[in-house]
């Protein structure tokens, strides 16, 4: 079984932006800059931004973080996105979800500016990814893409069996891994919650991509011999004995599925790396753009 890295990846991704980056500081221009909005004190969340600000910082963009409280009335969080949408100065915003429940968090996906939605949520980046049109692709399916072709995993003609039918990863990892496209021309299987006797599909899978957010749910007995594994779940677990009062467990039952796949992610360090390194990807893709606009 080969371990699929994502702090390896994640890395060799964020050293080409690094480098691309240099050659536009060189000709004098800015760097460039991501905001984060994050709503109250969630735990999970207050992580995942911290993460994305250290690595933004990390590689030379900038890097804001808007910190706001969890009372706050949901046209206040929509004039402040309106008005980094008429930044020039700024690329890529992003709302950390969840949200408190007084605010629709559609309509504030759909507040996000199309050429600054850098988690590719608005729905005109998803339309773009349904027509195999040029757009955002969301974060978290990118970075698996990144993540088969930095191992030249073969897609082409292969079963992909995508449990999970979020908008987040779900539905768009179905929708690149059947598109004609590099690491992609897979026959796709979707399986979710109400998919009956789902070991059946699952054990047909050439590639397994997991993303239904209950821990340890795929067992050894549910995968194809061989198979590619990719676990996108992560949930905190908790444990008191810890320091940190929880640690994290993927979808897949690692020790049980490491047996029979060929190749496997693991859950700290597979990708939940990729998908911050995906982010900046969107994030330099979206500063060219603008800069260039």
């Amino acid at each position: 079984m080969i371990l699929l890295d994502g702090k390896i990846v994640s890395e060799q991704v964020k050293l080409n932006i690094q480098q691309k980056l240099a050659k536009y500081m060189e000709d004098g221009h800015r760097k460039p800059h991501l905001v984060a909005i994050l709503v109250g004190n969630d735990g999970a969340s207050l992580t995942y931004v911290n993460s994305k600000e250290k690595n933004s910082k990390a590689i030379g963009f900038d890097s804001t973080i808007y910190r706001l409280a969890e009372n706050i009335q949901e046209n206040e969080l929509i004039s402040l996105i309106k008005e980094l949408n008429e930044n020039q100065a700024i690329d890529g915003i992003l709302v950390q979800s969840p949200l408190p429940k007084h605010i629709n968090e559609k309509l504030i996906t759909q507040t996000i500016s199309p050429d600054k939605d850098v988690d590719g949520f608005h729905d005109i980046n998803m339309g773009k990814l349904a027509k195999g049109d040029e757009g955002f692709v969301p974060a978290t399916p990118l970075g698996v893409m990144m993540m088969l072709k930095a191992y030249d995993i073969p897609t082409a003609g292969k079963h992909c069996v995508v449990i999970g039918r979020s908008n987040i990863v779900g539905r768009p990892m179905s929708i690149l891994m059947s598109n004609n496209i590099e690491f992609g021309n897979c026959t796709v299987t979707i399986c979710h919650s109400k998919t009956q006797h789902i070991e059946h599909f699952t054990r047909q899978a050439d590639i397994l991509i997991v993303a239904l957010g209950k821990p340890g749910f795929v067992k050894a007995n549910m995968v194809k011999p061989d198979a590619v594994v990719i676990d996108v779940g992560i949930t905190r677990i908790e444990d008191l004995n810890r320091k940190s009062g929880f640690y994290l467990k993927g979808d897949v039952d690692f020790d049980e599925v490491k047996e029979v796949a060929s190749y496997l992610t693991p859950v700290p360090g597979g990708v939940g790396l990729m998908t911050i390194a995906a982010l900046l990807e969107n994030t330099f893709k979206a500063y060219k753009k603008n800069i260039n606009a």
